[in-house]
């Protein structure tokens, strides 16, 4: 049986993670939010496969939240860079996860 491929999408996701030993965080920060953009034939492969290369690259994800593709971000009227939009269409060139943006939680 021959499969047609599907057509992959760009996801945008927010991830928090938490600590873990050689996670490359701050020194203090007791978590982070990721900003970013992954390659998919929906949203939850997307998110399957950001979770899994943020686990090897040591990174404890605790929450994902889903921001839809870009067709559906700027349906909602959200404002996307020319710069982001270029992150996304690496992310589909290239059919990986880009981090656009780290912000590391620190509790005071």
């Amino acid at each position: 049986m021959i499969r047609k491929p599907s057509r992959q999408q760009v996801f945008t996701l927010l991830i928090e993670v938490g600590r873990t030993a050689g996670d490359g965080l701050p020194e203090g920060a007791t978590g982070a939010a990721l900003m970013c953009y992954a390659s998919g034939v929906d949203e939850a492969e997307a998110v399957r496969e950001t979770v899994a290369i943020l686990k090897q690259a040591d990174l404890a994800p605790l929450d994902v939240s889903g921001y839809g593709t870009l067709e559906e971000r700027l349906a909602e009227g959200h404002d996307i860079s020319d710069e982001e939009k270029a992150l996304m269409q690496r992310a589909l060139d290239e059919n990986s996860v880009i981090v656009a943006q780290m912000t590391p939680f620190f509790d005071k």
